[in-house]
């Protein structure tokens, strides 16, 4: 799939990147001279990303406003993954990122909730939840939140404030 100037971007696990332009890397030469790359912009980060434009890394647009919406009003039907609870603690990093490299909105909603469920029962029971957990959830939450951010046209910090408010309208 080929972007244009100026278009939202979800890249691999960066997040929400803008094309900034797509041109020859510079400084480069030879047949590297002719290779056109994407300039990205994260969005919620700092830092300039060179691209080439036939990469096999993932990229896909932000979903639209209405993707986002229907996704918000379908987060109360989805249930808490317990396959997460079965999983070995050595096998969870690759269970999380697994789920993460989906770059499926819903599956990380799905992550999220039932970590953030997890951690719950956790604490209830008196006991610390495990890092690992602790840090997916926050990754998977700063990738959906970004993307609902950029679709909803929001500030990436009232994401769980609108999220909460279009739950309580339905």
């Amino acid at each position: 799939m080929k972007f244009s100037q100026g278009a939202l971007i979800m890249y691999g696990s960066t997040g929400v990147c803008r094309v900034e332009s797509i041109a020859p890397m510079p400084g480069s030469h030879g047949a590297e001279k002719e290779r056109l790359y994407y300039k990205l912009s994260p969005l919620f980060g700092s830092g300039v990303i060179y691209v080439p434009v036939d990469t096999q890394i993932y990229m896909r647009p932000v979903i639209s406003r209405q993707e986002a919406l229907e996704l918000i009003a379908r987060l109360p039907e989805l249930r808490e993954d317990h396959s997460l609870d079965t999983a070995d603690r050595h096998s969870l990093g690759a269970v999380y990122q697994a789920r993460i490299q989906s770059h499926d909105c819903e599956t990380l909603a799905q992550l999220i909730k039932s970590l953030y469920l997890k951690q719950q029962a956790e604490t209830s029971a008196g006991k610390h939840p495990y890092k690992i957990d602790q840090d997916y959830l926050k990754k998977a939450a700063e990738l959906l939140h970004s993307e609902l951010a950029c679709a909803l046209e929001i500030d990436v910090a009232d994401v769980p404030q609108f999220i909460q408010s279009q739950l309580q309208k339905a």
